[in-house]
């Protein structure tokens, strides 16, 4: 694929994932054949992580890191940033395993990343769009993203996506050791983190496909997480931000004083 900067890896974790991940895998090897695929397996009991293992034997592009244990999606992406960091690859990528994430659609994204340090393919942005959903389900998604958005006071639409470009630069800055969120809030957090960096964000439209095989991961104890904890940095952020208007109003006071 052109303008990529440097090698790239796309990070795709797995758990339970049988019946589409040599399809996936596939499809994001035509459609972006310089680009390497780094699984990230949960120990999937459906025998997922040995059908990683066949593609890695028959593709050089391919590689598997088996985890031990299911312990949430932001665990496996940090754990496969963490390697793909040590590789040496100068960008790196999220996208599911499921479909949902269009690899025929990963040529946006790169072209985005020559003026960005984190591009995010969104659903609700002009152009963008989400197939198969019930309009309850995208009513809760936009006013998640939504509130998200006005509680953390960044300006990104889609905040919970999970098709996304970094740059190794970006990852290295925004201290991926004090990340704790193990959910799909996981996603907002590494939004927010390169918000207060001072980094580029930028979004470009996708199309997002409800999956057609297997069982999705989001469960309402995942959604109350990814909440709860969104709920607590914007509260955070909101008293940062006041924090810092008093101080510079006594500041003012105090220099007004002086000049007396």
């Amino acid at each position: 694929m052109s303008g990529v900067p440097g090698r790239m890896v796309m990070v795709v974790p797995t758990y339970n994932e049988a019946a589409n991940l040599a399809w996936i895998v596939d499809r994001l090897l035509a459609a972006a054949p310089q680009t390497h695929v780094l699984v990230v397996d949960d120990d999937s009991p459906d025998g997922t992580g040995e059908i990683a293992d066949r593609l890695a034997a028959d593709d050089p592009r391919v590689s598997v890191v088996h985890r031990t244990e299911k312990a949430g999606l932001g665990a496996a992406y940090l754990h496969g940033f963490a390697v793909a960091l040590e590789r040496g690859y100068d960008v790196v990528g999220e996208m599911d395993a499921d479909g949902s994430h269009q690899p025929e659609q990963l040529h946006r994204l790169v072209e985005a990343l020559r003026d960005a340090d984190l591009v995010i393919g969104a659903r609700w942005v002009p152009g963008g769009s989400v197939v198969n959903w019930s309009p309850f389900r995208k009513a809760l998604s936009v006013g998640g993203n939504l509130y998200a958005r006005l509680l953390l006071g960044i300006p990104v639409r889609d905040v919970t996506a999970g098709f996304r470009l970094f740059r190794a630069s970006t990852l290295r800055t925004i201290d991926l050791g004090g990340v704790q969120s193990v959910g799909y809030c996981f996603q907002a957090d590494l939004t927010l983190r390169t918000v207060r960096a001072g980094l580029r964000v930028v979004e470009v439209p996708i199309e997002f496909l409800e999956r057609e095989r297997g069982e999705s991961k989001m469960t309402r104890a995942v959604a109350a997480e990814s909440l709860r904890r969104i709920t607590v940095w914007g509260l955070k952020e909101r008293r940062a931000r006041l924090a810092a208007r008093v101080d510079a109003v006594r500041s003012r006071g105090s220099g007004r004083s002086r000049s007396r």
